[in-house]
Protein backbone atom coordinates (compact mmCIF):
# COMPACT_ATOMS: atom_id res chain seq x y z
CA UNK A 1 0.00 0.00 0.00
CA UNK A 2 1.42 3.22 -0.74
CA UNK A 3 1.86 5.55 2.08
CA UNK A 4 3.03 8.70 1.06
CA UNK A 5 5.31 10.83 -1.38
CA UNK A 6 8.84 10.28 -0.39
CA UNK A 7 11.06 11.83 -3.10
CA UNK A 8 10.58 14.28 -5.58
CA UNK A 9 12.94 15.45 -8.63
CA UNK A 10 13.87 18.74 -9.68
CA UNK A 11 16.25 18.94 -12.91
CA UNK A 12 18.84 21.30 -12.04
CA UNK A 13 21.49 22.52 -14.19
CA UNK A 14 24.80 22.17 -12.06
CA UNK A 15 24.89 19.79 -8.95
CA UNK A 16 27.35 22.05 -7.01
CA UNK A 17 25.26 25.10 -7.42
CA UNK A 18 21.98 23.70 -6.60
CA UNK A 19 23.47 22.22 -3.08
CA UNK A 20 24.80 25.85 -2.56
CA UNK A 21 21.32 26.93 -3.34
CA UNK A 22 19.26 24.70 -1.61
CA UNK A 23 21.13 24.59 1.66
CA UNK A 24 22.73 28.07 1.86
CA UNK A 25 19.93 30.01 0.69
CA UNK A 26 16.88 27.83 1.20
CA UNK A 27 17.98 26.54 4.65
CA UNK A 28 17.47 22.69 3.29
CA UNK A 29 19.59 20.43 4.95
CA UNK A 30 21.78 17.80 2.71
CA UNK A 31 20.23 14.09 3.21
CA UNK A 32 22.48 12.23 0.45
CA UNK A 33 25.42 13.09 -1.90
CA UNK A 34 27.20 10.39 -3.41
CA UNK A 35 28.18 8.90 -6.60
CA UNK A 36 27.12 5.33 -7.40
CA UNK A 37 29.74 3.27 -8.68
CA UNK A 38 32.99 5.17 -10.39
CA UNK A 39 31.94 8.03 -12.40
CA UNK A 40 28.65 7.09 -12.10
CA UNK A 41 25.25 9.30 -11.48
CA UNK A 42 25.48 11.72 -8.35
CA UNK A 43 22.71 10.81 -5.95
CA UNK A 44 21.91 14.91 -4.14
CA UNK A 45 19.42 14.97 -2.68
CA UNK A 46 18.35 17.81 0.91
CA UNK A 47 14.91 18.18 2.58
CA UNK A 48 13.53 20.31 5.12
CA UNK A 49 15.07 19.31 8.51
CA UNK A 50 11.54 18.82 10.09
CA UNK A 51 10.50 16.48 7.46
CA UNK A 52 12.79 13.63 7.72
CA UNK A 53 10.71 11.20 4.96
CA UNK A 54 10.53 13.87 2.21
CA UNK A 55 13.30 14.72 0.19
CA UNK A 56 14.04 16.49 -3.20
CA UNK A 57 16.84 15.01 -5.91
CA UNK A 58 18.67 17.56 -7.24
CA UNK A 59 19.36 15.55 -10.44
CA UNK A 60 21.14 16.86 -13.98
CA UNK A 61 19.70 15.39 -16.91
CA UNK A 62 21.37 13.30 -18.65
CA UNK A 63 22.18 9.64 -19.89
CA UNK A 64 21.63 7.20 -18.18
CA UNK A 65 18.15 8.68 -16.49
CA UNK A 66 17.36 9.48 -20.34
CA UNK A 67 18.63 10.07 -23.51
CA UNK A 68 20.72 12.73 -24.89
CA UNK A 69 18.51 14.17 -27.41
CA UNK A 70 15.51 14.42 -24.25
CA UNK A 71 18.54 15.58 -21.76
CA UNK A 72 19.24 18.31 -24.35
CA UNK A 73 15.47 19.22 -24.25
CA UNK A 74 15.06 19.54 -20.44
CA UNK A 75 18.43 21.18 -20.13
CA UNK A 76 16.89 24.21 -22.67
CA UNK A 77 13.28 24.18 -20.61
CA UNK A 78 14.74 24.34 -17.37
CA UNK A 79 17.24 27.32 -18.36
CA UNK A 80 14.04 29.02 -19.75
CA UNK A 81 12.31 28.73 -16.26
CA UNK A 82 9.21 26.87 -17.72
CA UNK A 83 9.13 24.20 -15.24
CA UNK A 84 7.92 24.25 -12.12
CA UNK A 85 9.00 22.51 -9.31
CA UNK A 86 6.21 22.29 -6.72
CA UNK A 87 5.03 24.12 -3.65
CA UNK A 88 7.57 24.84 -0.38
CA UNK A 89 5.47 25.41 2.72
CA UNK A 90 6.23 28.04 5.83
CA UNK A 91 4.09 29.38 8.42
CA UNK A 92 5.73 32.57 8.53
CA UNK A 93 5.56 33.57 4.36
CA UNK A 94 6.35 37.56 5.23
CA UNK A 95 9.17 36.79 7.37
CA UNK A 96 10.59 33.64 5.40
CA UNK A 97 10.06 35.62 2.27
CA UNK A 98 12.43 38.46 3.70
CA UNK A 99 14.84 36.44 4.87
CA UNK A 100 15.14 34.56 1.79
CA UNK A 101 15.34 38.12 -0.05
CA UNK A 102 18.46 38.57 2.17
CA UNK A 103 19.72 35.88 1.07
CA UNK A 104 19.59 36.26 -2.57
CA UNK A 105 16.52 34.32 -3.83
CA UNK A 106 15.19 35.69 -6.86
CA UNK A 107 11.15 36.38 -6.42
CA UNK A 108 8.91 36.37 -9.65
CA UNK A 109 6.65 37.16 -7.21
CA UNK A 110 5.99 39.01 -3.41
CA UNK A 111 3.67 36.72 -1.24
CA UNK A 112 -0.14 37.89 -2.05
CA UNK A 113 -3.43 36.35 -0.79
CA UNK A 114 -5.07 33.41 -3.25
CA UNK A 115 -7.73 31.06 -1.87
CA UNK A 116 -5.27 28.52 -0.41
CA UNK A 117 -3.40 31.49 1.39
CA UNK A 118 -0.70 33.47 1.04
CA UNK A 119 1.78 32.59 -1.74
CA UNK A 120 5.35 34.26 -3.14
CA UNK A 121 7.03 32.85 -6.35
CA UNK A 122 10.73 32.32 -6.82
CA UNK A 123 13.67 30.35 -8.98
CA UNK A 124 16.03 28.28 -8.07
CA UNK A 125 19.55 28.80 -9.56
CA UNK A 126 18.70 26.69 -12.58
CA UNK A 127 15.51 28.75 -13.52
CA UNK A 128 12.82 26.05 -11.91
CA UNK A 129 9.92 27.90 -10.24
CA UNK A 130 8.13 26.83 -6.97
CA UNK A 131 5.54 28.27 -4.96
CA UNK A 132 6.06 29.38 -1.67
CA UNK A 133 2.95 29.08 -0.19
CA UNK A 134 1.55 29.67 3.83
CA UNK A 135 -1.80 27.90 4.07
CA UNK A 136 -4.60 29.98 4.82
CA UNK A 137 -6.22 29.10 8.00
CA UNK A 138 -9.67 27.74 8.05
CA UNK A 139 -8.58 26.01 4.13
CA UNK A 140 -10.06 27.67 1.02
CA UNK A 141 -11.69 30.73 0.87
CA UNK A 142 -15.00 30.71 -1.46
CA UNK A 143 -15.85 33.61 -0.53
CA UNK A 144 -15.07 35.96 -3.15
CA UNK A 145 -13.93 36.36 -6.94
CA UNK A 146 -10.44 36.01 -7.13
CA UNK A 147 -7.88 36.94 -9.91
CA UNK A 148 -4.92 35.28 -11.42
Amino acid sequence: MIKGLAISTVWVLDQDRAKEFYTEKLGLEVRTDMTMGEGGMRWLTVGAKDQPDVVLTLMVPAPPAMDPESADAMRTLISKGVLGAGVLATDDIHGDYAKLRERGVEFLQEPQERPYGTEAIFRDDSGNWFSFTQEREGGLDFDKVWAC
